[in-house]
């Protein structure tokens, strides 16, 4: 079994699904006391958030491709970044170390291609939403991805960043996102991706008629899969 090296803290409520969901594919795959191996180099969000928002990228690859550097000398075989938006700054991570980083956005693409839909609406930070560094790792699989528009935009960032990151999950916060879902679907949308680690928290497949592609989950079983691939 491979060594999995997770930079989470992006935000931890949502680094704790993945701890969870990667060790319970493991104990699904090989039954028994079975678990991960797991490295996790967990960040500081406060920093992470403050960079974001002042559009110092640079800064903030800097300090995840330190962190997937600590991993590397741990003895990680492999990096999984658990977050959407910092993919934004894949290359940079993957520049400071040998090992391969497991992008989230490849085994997302993969399943909804092969459940046979091509247009998808796509939720997430405004980061993810309107720049082209995750729309277009879904484009290269074929994918069509419509966004909601900027006033909606507006309203998933602000609900990610003052509520879910905080661990908050309001009932009218679920309403709006339901009659934005709602609004892609009209739109055009065959299926919804919540491209936003922290989403999960508050929609579930249960609340919508058209497929929702879990991110958090997808990832992490992507990353339990490959840990047990063989060389």
């Amino acid at each position: 079994m491979k060594t999995i090296g997770l930079i989470g803290g992006m935000s931890w409520e949502s680094t704790v699904p993945y701890y969870r969901q990667i060790n319970e594919r493991i104990k699904e795959r090989l039954g028994g006391l079975h678990s991960a191996r797991i490295i996790l180099y967990s960040v500081d969000f406060y920093d992470i958030e403050r960079l974001q928002h002042a559009g110092d990228w640079e800064a903030a690859g800097a300090l995840l491709a330190q962190a997937a550097h600590s991993l590397e000398i741990a003895g990680a075989d492999f990096l999984v970044l658990c977050t959407n938006t910092m993919h934004k700054v894949a290359a940079a991570i993957e520049r400071s170390t040998s090992i391969p980083l497991l992008h989230i956005a490849s085994p997302t693409a993969r399943q909804i291609v092969n459940a046979g839909h091509q247009t998808v609406g796509l939720l997430g930070t405004r980061f993810t939403m309107e720049q082209s560094f995750y729309r277009e790792k879904l484009a290269q699989q074929g994918l069509e991805v419509i966004i909601p528009t900027a006033a909606e935009r507006a309203v998933v960032h602000r609900v990610i960043y003052e509520e879910l990151c905080l661990g908050q999950v309001l009932p009218a916060s679920k309403v709006a996102y339901l009659q934005i879902i709602e609004n892609l679907v009209r739109r055009g949308a065959k299926a919804i991706v919540l491209g936003c680690t922290e989403i999960s928290m508050l929609i579930h497949p249960s609340d919508c008629v058209i497929p929702l592609y879990d991110t958090t989950a997808i990832h992490a079983l992507a990353a339990a899969d490959q840990a047990l691939a063989q060389a």
